[in-house]
């Protein structure tokens, strides 16, 4: 009974592993990369996303240092760049600042402006001065999924949400489909402002940003959607994609052209 009981139980890891290998989900094969089938095809502009943790004691320094100098490569001609946003966090990590550039043409514009800026002794001055105030930075490179949104230039005053998704690798095709339905319960209130996956950086990472009047108003339309026949399917759909999931309210800088 007990070599049956051992031969029993050393057998059911195969056996079960073998039952669910019978509900396994396929995946149609693809031949084309996940940055082409999400991505817009009629641009070619990719995003870089900074975040900056500043030391408290220089925080108010560091905000004067960006909106001094920021602006001046946002509005120069010669960088085929653009500010999308800069904000400082105002619930979530403190003390932190994000910043969202766009470059039009891709990574050969980003090469173009970051050569043009080695050679720019402001803005390197800028860095070394901008280095002492931090405490650590990371930064990524983005597509913009072709279903939502581009981020435009909008008044304010408003606050902002940077919602960001840690996938599971292997599931981007999986979130894009579902998303692109799901972004049409959140259009109402004109609070989707752009949504992008990560090309380089941590990988698997979608952010969503919105737009909000208040904490109040933000409440009031993200409970609005439950009421919309289809939107709790997608949520229970999508939630098991996510490995971690991270929310930021921010406040822009006087400079940013999202306010």
């Amino acid at each position: 009974l007990i070599c049956r009981g051992l031969a029993s139980s050393a057998g059911r890891p195969r056996e079960d592993s073998w039952i669910k290998s019978l509900f396994v989900r396929k995946v149609d094969p693809r031949k084309d990369a996940h940055s082409n089938l999400l991505a817009k095809r009629e641009t070619s502009s990719l995003y870089k996303l900074q975040i900056h943790n500043v030391k408290p004691e220089c925080l108010e320094a560091y905000n004067k240092l960006c909106q001094e100098v920021l602006p001046k490569i946002h509005e120069e001609k010669h960088y085929p760049c653009a500010l999308v946003g800069t904000w400082n966090t105002w619930y979530g990590e403190q003390d932190q600042a994000v910043h969202l550039w766009r470059y039009e043409g891709g990574y050969p514009a980003l090469n173009e402006v970051m050569n043009k800026l080695r050679q720019n002794k402001e803005f390197t001055e800028f860095r070394k001065e901008r280095g002492n105030m931090l405490l650590s930075r990371k930064n990524q490179l983005l597509l913009e999924f072709s279903f939502w949104n581009e981020p435009v230039p909008r008044e304010g005053p408003n606050i902002y949400e940077l919602r960001s998704y840690q996938l599971r690798p292997g599931t981007m095709i999986e979130w894009g489909n579902y998303w692109a339905r799901a972004i049409r319960f959140r259009q109402d209130n004109n609070e989707a402002v752009g949504g992008f996956f990560s090309q380089i950086g941590q990988l698997y990472m979608v952010h969503h940003l919105w737009a909000y009047k208040d904490l109040q108003t933000r409440e009031d339309i993200r409970n609005a959607a439950w009421n919309k026949p289809g939107w709790d399917e997608l949520v229970y759909y999508t939630v098991p994609l996510i490995q971690e999931m991270e929310s930021r309210i921010m406040i822009p800088l006087k400079i940013s052209p999202l306010q």
